[in-house]
């Protein structure tokens, strides 16, 4: 499930756009849109509800160890993004090019989903290989991504941005719905019957032994990409050229230090950042390790992850979808506040609910090889799961417009540290949680390690999401008096 959190436009950029009046035709914003949908198999296949608990349940020594190993990979490929957003967003910046980046950071995307079929069940020996791919993959989808939001203010006018950006989402969503059906209707297929969720036999003669049908999402998500992402390079216009990327990588640096000296002086864009970030790791966290957590709570199997991962993913969609209503008529702070109360009523209940408790009541446990959703646990699960599901859709098409220091056609350059900030945080959570494990990488808690992803500090969440959407409003209504 793609998580596509905070795509934060600056005010700056706005005001550029407003003043040429002139707008690409539907295609480009078409193209554009298209490409939230050929990314989004990434998230929904690989790193949340088919690929991920593969690999913690059939690779790894024992599921405990595979979440870890998962985790810290994830981690790893955190620490990169992070360090090399600003670097990055700068010399974009200069050069003004994006579609450049996207397609040299969409490469590493399709290389490294790609060799995810090579995961064989029970072959430790494949493990750093696969890690090492799935690094460069979630690097590679990032960082495309990044870019080709920060294409969005030439798109429409300003006062469909959160209309557009909130559409893109949920486009995203219906993207990753429509690749996690395919998947399990006709490619991955239960071990012990050899059938699909529909009732055929894998296509292409995949082996369900050999769990052939998970590994193949690599390469369909590489596919996919390919596919979907061509219309944007095809229709969609990119930024005009600024500088050669030699004076360009020059002028960035020089420009990226100067922001982190000044950046201390700037205390509210300090606490913009600082809260964004907080709010972002806890919103990334609960997907990343959503269909991990099930597979731990439960005992699901692939198509049974998947079918929660599908109705999970039409949630999302109307939530993304209403988000970006919301938006445009009611403004971030209301948006991004309703939506965390919703999200901490769910998580905290979410952590009370296993096979035989519910808000620890104690309650029958799933019958053996039942009907799916048929204990009152998993309806529970299923039910918060969706909750979270819708506000998180929310809040992930809020696309906040700030940048109240620029009034001369270039954007505040601290903001390149939020237009790049998706899923880089999700190290801390990661990292942080390691003691819940004791040598051996045994959970020590009821929940174990995904438990512990979905708890965090609610307090602090709410707290820091509340801030951030204050400084939010305060920054808008900076950016509407500047342009007055």
């Amino acid at each position: 499930m793609n998580k596509d959190i905070g795509m934060a436009v600056t005010a700056s950029e706005l005001q550029i756009a407003d003043a040429r009046q002139k707008y690409p035709p539907r295609a480009a914003v078409i193209g554009w849109v298209l490409f939230a949908w050929a990314a989004e198999p990434f998230f929904t296949l690989i790193t949340t509800f088919v690929f991920a608990p593969y690999f913690a349940t059939h690779v790894a020594a024992d599921p405990a160890r595979g979440q870890a190993l998962w985790g810290f990979a994830t981690a790893a490929s955190g620490l990169v993004i992070a360090s090399l957003s600003p670097v990055l967003g700068a010399i974009a910046d200069a050069s003004g090019h994006r579609k450049p980046w996207i397609a040299a950071f969409g490469a590493l995307l399709v290389v490294g989903s790609s060799l995810m079929w090579f995961g064989r069940p029970s072959d430790p020996g494949t493990i750093p290989a696969l890690l090492a791919a799935y690094g460069i993959a979630i690097i590679g989808v990032e960082f495309a991504l990044v870019f080709n939001n920060s294409m969005m203010p030439t798109l429409v006018p300003p006062n469909r941005i959160g209309r557009l950006s909130g559409t893109g989402w949920a486009m995203g969503y219906v993207g990753g719905i429509l690749s996690l059906v395919l998947v399990l209707g006709f490619l991955a297929a239960n071990p012990e019957t050899g059938r699909t969720l529909f009732g055929f036999t894998p296509l292409f003669g995949l082996d369900p032994v050999t769990h052939q049908g998970d590994r193949i999402t690599g390469p369909l998500t590489a596919i996919w990409f390919i596919v979907f992402a061509l219309p944007m390079f095809v229709f969609t216009p990119d930024y005009p050229a600024r500088r050669p990327i030699g004076e360009a990588l020059r002028e960035g640096m020089v420009e990226l230090k100067q922001t982190l000296r000044e950046l201390p002086k700037q205390k509210s864009i300090a606490a913009f950042l600082l809260a964004n970030m907080i709010y972002t790791d806890g919103l990334v966290s609960l997907f990343a390790f959503g269909g991990i957590y099930a597979a731990g709570t439960f005992g699901w199997n692939t198509i049974q992850i998947g079918t929660f991962g599908i109705i999970l993913a039409i949630a999302g969609t109307f939530g993304a979808w209403l988000g970006g209503k919301l938006d445009d008529r009611l403004g971030p702070r209301r948006v991004i506040a309703g939506s965390m109360l919703i999200l901490l009523f769910a998580i905290i209940a979410i952590l009370t609910v296993d096979k035989e408790t519910i808000l620890f009541v104690g309650v029958a446990p799933p019958a053996p090889n039942g009907p799916l959703f048929s204990s009152a646990a998993e309806r529970a699960y299923l039910v918060l799961g969706c909750l979270i599901g819708m506000a998180g859709g929310a809040a992930g098409g809020v696309k906040v417009a700030v940048d109240p220091a620029s009034t001369e056609g270039t954007h505040h350059p601290v903001f390149r540290f939020v237009r790049v900030d998706r899923k880089d945080h999700l190290f801390h959570w990661t990292i942080a949680d390691r003691h819940r494990y004791g040598g051996n990488d045994e959970p020590k808690g009821r929940h174990g390690r995904a438990g512990a992803v979905f708890c965090g500090r609610p307090r602090a969440a709410r707290k820091s999401a509340i801030d951030l959407a204050e400084v939010t409003e305060k920054m808008l209504s900076a950016g509407s008096a500047a342009r007055r």
